[in-house]
């Protein structure tokens, strides 16, 4: 199965004819996929290194949550994001300060990207006072306004809305902040979101719609789920531009998101990003993920995997050593054992917040 990106222009077919090269594209072609675009930029040592760290930190504490879900020690849903890290990491590297998201409810990855804390976040998986959300929101519902993060929304599509409604806001206030609203396969098929897309170009609001794509949904295949499974023309009939980019490669991400990005922020309306990845597990923690075989899981693992494929490059390239990475490792290890110890044994809410932050109209004489 290969990762592929293409460009569309509003209201014409994509141009398909470039090809990627050799270590950005697969060996083989899913019926439907694109070609990749020529384009992916080198990232600087730094780069590589910043990334790494970023996808790794999520990679590995999402492998935690999944241990600690199985314990008993989170409850309700738990959706992970491990295999689609280079997504989020790709678009924040191209943000600005002051720039939101807004995604589902597979979102511990994204908050982790905005620079939301490792404790923060898993205390209130496991409903913990110290928890973003005073441990009332659980693994669906944290949000930071520090940090620019407004959710986790259990509702499938809503953030897309919700979404649309902090670009008017920018809008409004003319900050030149830029709405990122992030949303799946499955959501794209929500009819709430034509009307956010048919809303904001209307009035040319700053928001980029990332589409996750990793191919499933809840379960199903997009060749069974959907009529146009080219996602990056689903604002065509609003004259909104969309574009495929490989979700697994962070370099190919980081460049489509600065032309998004850009395009919003400069005031020509929003934009639409297929990121085409795949999630290595099952839709949440209680899905078995049999509809799809285990050689693809592992094929995808072994060729397109985002941060082997950092790993690989700062071998080769910049020469980085196997001490160097173990060292980037333990550190990463560090950060969150570090936040499972205290989301272990931060204490529980008290009674009394159940009453905290709810708001309801005064009793009528």
């Amino acid at each position: 199965m290969a990762i592929a990106a293409r460009k569309t222009k509003a209201g014409a077919p994509a141009n398909t004819a470039g090809k990627a090269p050799a270590r950005a594209t697969a060996k083989s072609a899913p019926k439907g996929s694109a070609k990749a675009i020529p384009n992916v930029p080198t990232f600087t040592k730094d780069e590589e290194l910043h990334a790494y760290r970023e996808m790794l930190l999520i990679r590995r504490f999402e492998e935690k949550a999944g241990q600690m879900y199985g314990m008993g020690l989170i409850g309700g849903f738990c959706h992970l994001y491990i295999g689609q890290e280079a997504v989020v990491i790709g678009m924040q590297m191209a943000s600005k300060d002051g720039d939101q998201v807004i995604t589902g409810y597979r979102d511990h990855g994204h908050m982790l990207a905005c620079g939301m804390e490792s404790r923060g976040v898993m205390a209130e998986l496991t409903g913990r006072r110290g928890g973003y959300s005073h441990g009332k929101g659980g693994s669906m519902h944290m949000f930071s306004r520090e940090k620019n993060f407004y959710g986790g929304h259990g509702i499938v599509g809503a953030q897309v809305s919700l979404g649309a409604g902090l670009g008017f806001a920018n809008w409004y206030r003319q900050d030149g902040r830029v709405s990122m609203a992030y949303f799946g396969d499955g959501a794209a098929n929500q009819g709430q979101v034509y009307e956010s897309f048919n809303m904001a170009q209307l009035w040319k609001l700053p928001v980029v719609f990332v589409i996750e794509n990793n191919r499933y949904a809840m379960g199903t295949s997009v060749n069974r789920a959907s009529a146009q499974t080219d996602f990056s023309r689903r604002g065509v009939s609003f004259g909104i531009p969309g574009e495929q980019v490989d979700g697994m490669d962070v370099r190919a991400v980081r460049e489509a998101a600065s032309r998004a990005i850009e395009h919003a922020r400069t005031g020509k309306g929003p934009y639409i990003l297929e990121m085409q990845t795949y999630r290595y597990r099952g839709h949440s923690m209680s899905d078995p993920a049999k509809y799809r075989s285990k050689d693809e899981v592992q094929r995808m693992r072994e060729e397109h995997d985002p941060i082997e494929q950092v790993r690989g490059r700062l071998t080769r390239e910049h020469k980085l050593g196997e001490d160097e990475f173990k060292a980037i490792d333990a550190k990463v290890r560090e950060i969150v054992n570090d936040a499972a110890e205290f989301a272990t044994h931060d204490p529980e809410p008290d009674v009394s917040e159940l009453w905290t932050d709810i708001l309801r109209e005064p009793a009528q004489a």
